[in-house]
């Protein structure tokens, strides 16, 4: 890329950039723009497009219906509890 490209580009981004940055720049988007070209040279055709590089799975398990806990197991470990319920401190104003 020409020096006069990059500073374009950079007008455009509304990016400041510094003299001694131009070169390291410069130097930058060229490499990325030979990797895009060396991309373009890939045959891809009798490649079928996805969505992801690697295969997914589902990861959930089966809908079982377990036994839970009772009410009264549930709230065992509860520091505060009342009719049955959890009982936390008021956090709203009445």
């Amino acid at each position: 890329m020409k020096r006069e490209e990059i500073e374009m580009i950079a007008s455009l981004s509304r990016l400041k950039i510094s003299e001694e940055e131009i070169s390291d720049v410069t130097e930058q988007l060229d490499k990325f723009l030979v990797y895009v070209e060396n991309l373009k040279s890939i045959d891809t055709e009798k490649i079928e497009p996805t969505t992801y590089a690697l295969p997914i799975q589902n990861v959930f398990r089966k809908d079982e219906v377990k036994k839970s806990l009772t009410q009264e197991e549930a709230l065992s470990n509860a520091p505060l509890s009342e009719d049955g319920y959890f009982k936390v401190p008021r956090v709203l104003e009445a």
